[in-house]
């Protein structure tokens, strides 16, 4: 696999190796050994899939301590923009954010480590997308921040009239007004 470091620390773009020929391509999804060798030691404890059409917009979600998570994240069908903000106060990336756009045809995936805010917007007529995390899901411990603050400057690639949201994900404060977010040097894993 190829890494490729972003403009923030931690948070990477993975390349798999593909194997093309005539009856169609192969490729090593997840190698715990290499990834624990390349990007971070992390053990991945659930995996999810979701499917969503044109304009549905996902985020900005986090998990707060003691069940933060990192997520592994790519697309099985379509195309999306996914996001990584650094929610971490005192960061030098603080507020800053990271977007790859995923598609069936590149094969990426993103690495989103914990400390950080993730979502994505779809663009094309259907996505399924599956990630990875390393940590169990618990409502309790849900945190969210606005898709749309305008702090964070997000071209979610879709013009926001198309934008559509689940009931919770209207409701999401500014990060300037986030109740709650994790502190840069603080141990996360």
């Amino acid at each position: 696999m190829n890494v490729i470091k972003t403009a923030i620390d931690g948070v990477v773009i993975i390349e798999p190796r593909l194997f093309k020929d005539d009856r169609g391509y192969f490729f090593e999804s997840f190698s715990e050994r290499d990834f624990n060798a390349q990007v971070r030691t992390v053990r991945f404890v659930q995996d999810n899939e979701s499917k969503s059409s044109y304009g549905v917009l996902r985020g900005l979600h986090f998990q707060k301590p003691p069940f933060a998570q990192s997520k592994l994240v790519r697309v099985v069908k379509g195309a999306v923009l996914d996001v990584a903000v650094d929610i971490r106060k005192g960061s030098p990336t603080f507020g800053q954010h990271v977007a790859v756009e995923l598609t069936e045809e590149n094969h990426r995936q993103f690495f989103i480590p914990r400390g950080f805010a993730h979502g994505f917007s779809v663009l094309t007529d259907e996505v399924i997308f599956q990630y990875k995390c390393d940590n169990f899901y618990a409502p309790q411990s849900e945190g969210a921040i606005a898709w749309d603050d305008p702090a964070l400057g997000i071209d979610w690639k879709i013009p926001a009239e198309k934008v559509i949201l689940s009931e919770k994900d209207k409701h999401h404060p500014l990060l300037k007004d986030a109740d709650w977010l994790f502190s840069y040097g603080e141990e996360l894993y």
